[in-house]
């Protein structure tokens, strides 16, 4: 035994039964950093889902349970799903949701084709200007919406688009940012799979089809998500563009409980949780492969 080994003091075996916590990097972490860690994220938790159960309970009030209450009380007395039925009687609901259904859906299927298709001509194809491409999409994001909207909304009654679903769809298409993650959700494929596909007689767009879209699920799936959240959510262009109130979507019918209801915080909850629903919906079936997306597309760029 060397005169270190017999110097340096053992550290203390961990007890019997004691569960022992690490980080990814396998270094053991401290029962008070461990406590840190996990009030941070109740504390964000409180914060992102607290607003949400808050609305979802004032929802669930009966108009004889008081909601401005101090102490505020949590869960409501008598549950009731009677504020969702005022709802749609002031205003035809479904008929909204069904128009934002429409245009969320369009959103969907033409981010999730254009930014795939787009995504690999910039990652994998070779052709001059194709640095310049890069660059026109980063710098098409840094231009805020408000600043294009008059374009926009001119561009749409050129076209004869005003009033209608297929206006509130064209200007949101194809979405920059999903662009990027599909080129860098591409690039990060090994060049060889699709070199090997190319000996094999496979043209372009065999490779793109068989072999690379089936690797980038996970990124297909976050810009599915994205291009759902943003057309769903949208109140500005869709309130431009349009005037027929059988057109309006969700956002822009909901509007009307906070301006001629709004004393009734209750409707304005039930409205808030429908309008909110169908996202919670998406999210808990695409989960499993949007964790696994955002590491696709986002390691290298």
């Amino acid at each position: 035994m060397s005169v270190l080994e017999k110097v340096r003091p053992e550290r203390p075996a961990a007890a019997a039964g004691e569960p022992r916590v690490s980080d990814e990097h396998g270094r053991r972490i401290r029962t008070g950093e461990l406590a840190l860690r996990y009030l941070l994220l109740l504390a964000v938790l409180a914060l992102t889902v607290g607003p949400f159960l808050w609305q979802l309970s004032t929802s669930l009030k009966g108009p004889t349970e008081d909601i401005y209450s101090s102490p505020p009380t949590f869960l409501p007395d008598h549950p009731t799903g009677h504020n969702y039925a005022r709802v749609a009687d002031i205003i035809p609901v479904w008929d909204y949701a069904l128009n934002s259904l429409k245009v969320a859906t369009a959103n969907v299927v033409t981010n999730c084709v254009g930014s795939a298709l787009a995504g690999y001509a910039l990652a994998r194809r070779r052709y001059r200007g194709r640095r310049a491409t890069t660059i026109v999409f980063v710098l098409a994001m840094l231009v805020p919406v408000e600043g294009i909207v008059i374009a926009q909304f001119t561009t749409m009654r050129e076209l004869g688009l005003n009033n209608t679903l297929v206006g509130v769809v064209l200007p949101g298409a194809v979405g920059a940012m999903n662009v990027l993650l599909m080129r860098n959700a591409f690039r990060n494929l090994p060049y060889e799979i699709e070199e090997a596909a190319y000996v094999d007689g496979a043209d372009v767009w065999q490779r793109f089809v068989r072999i690379a879209l089936p690797s980038v699920k996970g990124t297909l799936a976050v810009v599915a998500i994205f291009a759902f959240m943003g057309a769903w959510d949208d109140f500005l262009w869709p309130l431009i563009v349009l005037s027929d109130p059988s057109r309006f979507t969700l956002t822009i019918g909901l509007n009307y409980l906070h301006g001629t209801f709004a004393n009734d915080e209750r409707l304005v909850a039930a409205g808030t949780v429908i309008a909110v629903a169908p996202l919670i919906a998406l999210f808990a079936c695409l989960q499993r492969y949007f964790f696994r997306g955002v590491g696709e597309g986002a390691v290298k760029g």
